[in-house]
């Protein structure tokens, strides 16, 4: 992975060589995310994307307290998706005028933990509205409410589809007018609509489509808001690259895209911002997870890197989070990592099940009892999507250098 540079024969994650990082750790296994890494993908972003266009971080691809922090001094937002994830935000300095919160199922508790900070609910329901309009009242504040819209198309090409047809997630575009008139009748502080088709898109002509679209339905919709719209939200769905033969999102067309919305809605809704909202793509590629070997055993001719961590900590890399037909992350031997001997190996977890593999007959360095195994692309959707409890082993640390 060219984000990564090798030093001694050693991957170097956060200016430290592995074998130096994971005795400052202390233990195996752990994910690492590289604090610079972070930085530069969000200048990236800024510098290929128009300067008005506000960038928001869904922690929910990594919530882990420090990685927030630095994403909050960086981004203009945080997007949440529960009481425990807004907690982090607000502890991390997040503003609070530009943290949202999504989720199908909110709790009557939450609705009132969020309207007492202040920060933006993006209302999925009849039910949150009807709930909200009560706290509102309760508590003597406005609460703050953009509707987030089921529309009536998808994004295509999607690593999972959030949009289109029958969805749990927002309110069926052709129900939203009632929706806004029931908001204008409860004096709601209406701010705008949150549209979210899809995610992991590595297609650019997708994603701009998408765009187009949602901008396209939030101005139609914007007819019978009880406010001008402040906020547009368009979501994000852009991808990163797992497997061979994927390549890098181009952010050129996207970039020139949104450029010609802002025009428009200059002009079309000319106190709307608008909104990317992106979790893997901050921080998926700036992360490794890091497990050690314990054992390497031959198994009629297969070789078996037997490792102290595996699904239980990083079921994503397992193929067990989402995927249909399972694939290898970028795996090497991270402290032989440009080791000219090389062999075909599986590297598995302790776990007791077959589903416990993160390497599926691969071409690694050769390795041996007490070497790295590195799997990248792993700063979204490991610790925190994965089933530490399973089996009852210890569970995984997270540093960020």
């Amino acid at each position: 992975m060219s984000q990564f540079r090798i030093e001694q024969g050693e991957l170097v994650v956060g200016g430290l060589q592995l074998t130096r990082l994971a005795a400052r750790v202390g233990q195996t296994p752990f994910y690492a995310y590289d604090r610079e890494l972070l930085k530069r993908r969000v200048a990236e972003l800024r510098a290929a994307l128009p300067k008005a266009i506000k960038l928001h971080y869904a922690m929910k691809a990594n919530p882990m307290p420090a990685v927030v922090g630095v994403m909050a001094g960086l981004v203009d937002g945080i997007d949440v998706a529960s009481a425990g994830e807004l907690k982090v935000a607000l502890d991390a300095g997040a503003d609070v005028a530009e943290v949202s919160f999504a989720g199908p199922g909110k709790r009557e508790a939450e609705l009132r933990q969020a309207v007492a900070a202040g920060v933006l609910l993006n209302v999925e329901s009849f039910r949150e509205v009807e709930l909200l309009a009560g706290i509102s009242k309760d508590l003597g504040l406005p609460a703050r409410v953009a509707v987030r819209v089921n529309p009536d198309f998808e994004l295509k090409g999607s690593g999972m589809r959030m949009g289109g047809g029958p969805k749990q997630f927002g309110v069926d575009a052709e129900l939203v007018p009632e929706l806004l008139a029931r908001i204008g009748a409860l004096g709601l502080a209406f701010e705008g609509f949150h549209l979210f088709a899809g995610s992991q898109n590595l297609k650019a002509e997708a994603i701009c489509e998408a765009q187009q679209k949602s901008y396209e339905l939030a101005l139609r919709l914007a007819a019978d808001a009880p406010a001008p719209v402040r906020f547009l939200n368009l979501g994000g769905g852009f991808g990163i690259p797992y497997f061979p033969g994927e390549e890098r999102l181009d952010l050129a067309p996207i970039g020139a895209n949104l450029a010609q919305l802002l025009e428009r809605a200059a002009t079309e809704m000319p106190e709307a911002h608008l909104v990317i909202e992106l979790g893997r793509y901050f921080v998926g590629e700036a992360g490794v997870y890091v497990t050690r070997v314990l054992d390497k055993k031959v198994s009629r001719g297969q070789v078996y890197l037997v490792t102290d961590g595996g699904l239980n900590h990083h079921l994503s890399a397992s193929g067990n989070f989402g995927q249909v037909v399972r694939k290898n992350y970028p795996v090497t031997i991270g402290n032989r990592a440009d080791a000219a001997q090389r062999e075909v190996a599986s590297a598995v977890g302790p776990l007791c099940t077959p589903l416990d593999l993160l390497a599926d007959k691969m071409d690694l360095p050769a390795a041996r009892e007490g070497d790295l195994v590195v799997v990248f692309q792993s700063g979204a959707y490991g610790a925190s999507a994965s089933p530490q409890d399973f089996l009852g082993h210890a569970g995984v640390v997270e540093v960020l250098v």
